[in-house]
């Protein structure tokens, strides 16, 4: 197929990218290149392949995307501003990039009636909010995010209506959604727009929810990237990772590499109509991923706990991934033990990998976000 891959010179992007060319397929780009994850220059990344047809422009530009548009037989958007800290503070940007700019590419397979064979959508994990709980007695429960007053009282744990304390475990596609972000909602929004406009139009269109995604190639000075990314910055400038609450809130880390291949199964077979986890199905402790991070990259750096939460935080999510194994017949490869090698030998290769994190942290604080 053609395929066109709306931020495709990204980090998931251009593994994408690379995906579908060994796969046999033909593909163009357009992409922003904005200086927060490309830098300055707006160049062309060197690791973009040089048979890909690369166009530069924004999403919300209704004469690019119709251009873009031309001849392709299925559309991949991955396109988005990211950061959860910065969407709070910089709602419009982050409402016309993700929502408005979605809705720019739907408009105009409206409006040129456009036949696709398939258009894939990046959602996140993010738009869960907390993830699944399970009480003492087995029953599943979406519990409301902490308090205020329970977090600055440093109790991190999240409980029942009893006030005993909940299980996590893996979340679910059906749990409740409950965005606690901008770009949260901006990804709800995403898929949603998508999903409906696919059903009502007859395009198959499958939103994938993205758990956290790590591996080469991504931005390592931009602070609202990935946290492993951020940690993999502080230790190349040999500074701890800083941790928020007490390091033991758990997440999901995914690799590129798997995720590229979801998004490529989703192309060439879609599941009309479906949004699916796209994780590694395993929990991990942030404190333990900043410790296996210094490990591999050789630093006799401890994480740095500092007992600040971010308002909207949650505490636990990590991805039930036997969706994506039913209707994609996608499973992950990578386990994060593994993966970090690929990511650490990439890291090590880096020049230029500025630790941003405090500028990012004291524009939180003047916005009253960090506490």
């Amino acid at each position: 197929m053609h395929i066109l891959v709306i931020g495709g010179a990204g980090f998931i992007g251009s593994h994408t990218v690379d995906h579908l060319l060994a796969r046999g397929h033909t593909v163009r780009v357009l992409d922003a290149l904005v200086p927060q994850v490309h830098g300055s220059t707006a160049q062309r990344p060197s690791y973009l392949d040089p048979r890909v047809e690369l166009v530069m422009g924004q999403i919300g530009d209704a004469d690019v995307v119709a251009r873009v548009l031309d001849g392709v037989e299925s559309v991949i958007h991955l396109a988005a501003a990211v950061g959860v800290g910065q969407s709070m503070y910089q709602v419009t940007q982050y409402c016309t990039t993700n929502t408005l700019g979605t809705a720019t590419l739907l408009q105009t397979l409206i409006d040129r009636k456009i036949c696709l064979h398939s258009l894939v959508v990046a959602s996140s994990m993010s738009v869960y909010g907390e993830g699944l709980y399970c009480t003492h007695d087995g029953r599943c429960v979406a519990p409301r995010l902490r308090s205020e007053a329970q977090m600055a009282a440093g109790d991190w744990d999240v409980y029942a209506g009893d006030n005993t304390p909940l299980e996590p475990v893996s979340t679910p596609e059906d749990k409740p959604l409950q965005p606690t972000s901008i770009y949260a909602i901006n990804k709800r929004d995403q898929e949603e727009m998508c999903l409906c406009i696919g059903a009502a139009y007859g395009i198959p269109t499958t939103a994938l929810r993205f758990f956290n995604v790590y591996g080469s190639r991504q931005a390592l000075s931009n602070p609202y990237t990935g946290v492993a990314a951020i940690f993999c910055a502080r230790l190349l400038n040999d500074r701890p990772p800083l941790v928020f609450e007490d390091g033991k809130q758990q997440r999901d880390f995914v690799h590129v590499y798997d995720v590229a291949r979801a998004v490529v199964a989703a192309a060439e077979q879609p599941a009309a109509g479906e949004a699916i986890n796209i994780g590694s199905g395993e929990a991990l402790s942030v404190y333990e991923i900043a410790e296996l991070l210094a490990c591999e990259l050789g630093k006799d750096i401890a994480p740095q706990i500092v007992g600040k939460y971010r308002r909207g935080d949650i505490r636990h999510c990590f991805a039930d991934i036997r969706k994506a194994r039913q209707l994609l017949q996608w499973k992950p490869e990578y386990a994060f033990r593994q993966g970090v090698t690929e990511l650490v030998a990439w890291v090590r290769a880096q020049h230029d990998a500025r630790d941003s994190v405090h500028n990012a942290w004291d524009e939180l604080q003047r916005q009253g976000l960090l506490l």
